[in-house]
């Protein structure tokens, strides 16, 4: 194993006096020019978005580093921000965001270069990878179940159901805005055997991950007990369609990733506890992952090529956390930093890394509240991921 160590520096690509973030991982804010990166600017960070809170929806101008107010949003939180992307089949002119409007959650396409813009029916919640579909999720649901995740300002119209056949993960077509029901509670409840916790609790579904050549998508079902964030959760996959679906693991599941169009990495649990986990789609069959050397959770992403895991840590004693590099093919770690997340910033208001890769490849962005307050950074990481 090389365990040589190169030296990084995280340089801040937005600045204060105001807040700015990304949001989630394994999207990526760059866009195909290299020369604007999406990002979210507030006025606070300090607690959770309520109903009257706007946050400015934008792009950072990388050569000047100057921020570029586009448009608002009050549909957003600070662990996802408000689901941005770059249009896949436009990624160098359109972005998308949520936003809520009236007594709905939908979604604005927004050309950056003229400013018109495109509202769909319903909020985004991941992309395919080729632009054309967008997984949905009832974001009032999320909020009144698990509101790091959810948007503040409408009720959840299903709110007394634990299990409503009417609600789910929607697919919607990105050029028209029709949608289609994948999956739904109900089906989920069906197909986990009518267990009685689900008729007692109510369950909700989250994290929608398209693989990558967009025919399945995997998500987490969980549900709460008093007095538990998250008493459990399984992890399941589909056909983009919610045929053929799968249940991966009914342990538990946290982080993950796709790592091929039917191999999932992520930190989930098995009999054998939690670890990072190969679980493969098709068959179900699992191995543990380097249980020595990856024994933390985080946010894994992947480079195209397989060759490089991009990941964080959740704080240590010490409040640090770590952003660093998997080598796939030498098994080895490169850390490309650790940043003080300090004890206020937790549950609802903590700041995790959520690093993301740049469209080459050669840098990593990620959010951070290490200096204060809460910005994206950017590592170069050209010298270890090569061509």
């Amino acid at each position: 194993m090389n365990s040589s160590q190169p030296s990084f520096t995280a340089i801040p690509l937005t600045k204060g006096p105001k807040h700015h973030l990304f949001g989630y991982y394994g999207i990526c804010p760059w866009d195909a020019t290299g020369r604007y990166l999406v990002c979210l600017e507030t006025d606070f960070h300090e607690r959770p978005p309520g109903p009257r809170d706007v946050a400015g929806v934008g792009i950072v101008e990388l050569a000047t580093g100057e921020y570029h107010r586009l448009a608002e949003t009050r549909a957003f939180n600070l662990q996802q921000g408000t689901m941005l992307h770059w249009l896949p089949s436009e990624p160098d002119r359109k972005i998308t965001y949520n936003d809520r409007q009236g007594d709905r959650h939908v979604a604005v396409v927004l050309d950056i270069h003229t400013g018109k813009k495109r509202v769909l029916p319903r909020p985004i919640a991941g992309i395919s990878p080729d632009g054309r579909t967008a997984a949905s999720l009832n974001y009032a649901r999320l909020k009144s179940l698990r509101p790091v995740v959810g948007y503040a300002g409408l009720p959840d119209v299903y709110r007394d159901q634990t299990h409503p056949a009417d609600d789910g993960v929607y697919t919607m077509d990105l050029e028209t805005g029709e949608s289609t029901l994948a999956v739904s509670y109900q089906q989920v409840y069906e197909f986990l055997g009518r267990q009685p916790i689900m008729d007692a609790r109510n369950i909700w579904f989250n994290h929608v991950v398209f693989n990558t050549d967009g025919t399945r998508f995997c998500f987490v079902n969980r549900w709460n007990l008093p007095g538990v964030e998250i008493a459990h959760t399984t992890l399941l996959s589909a056909d983009v369609n919610g045929g053929n679906l799968r249940c991966l693991t009914d342990y538990d599941a946290s982080h993950f990733s796709w790592y091929t169009p039917t191999e999932i990495i992520g930190w989930v649990a098995f009999a054998e506890g939690a670890h990072h986990y190969r679980i493969d789609d098709t068959t179900g069959a699992y191995e543990i992952y380097q249980p020595e050397q990856l024994n933390r959770n985080g946010h894994m992403s992947f480079a195209w090529n397989g060759r490089w895991m991009l990941t964080d840590t959740n704080p240590d004693r010490d409040s640090l956390r770590d952003v660093y590099l998997w080598d796939m093919v030498e098994e080895r770690k490169v850390v490309l930093g650790r940043f003080l997340s300090p004890e206020p910033f937790r549950g609802e208001i903590r700041c995790d890394p959520h690093p993301r890769w740049s469209r080459d490849e050669r840098q990593v962005s990620f959010d951070s509240v290490h200096e204060g307050t809460r910005q994206v950074y950017m590592v170069d990481v050209s010298e270890v991921v090569k061509p």
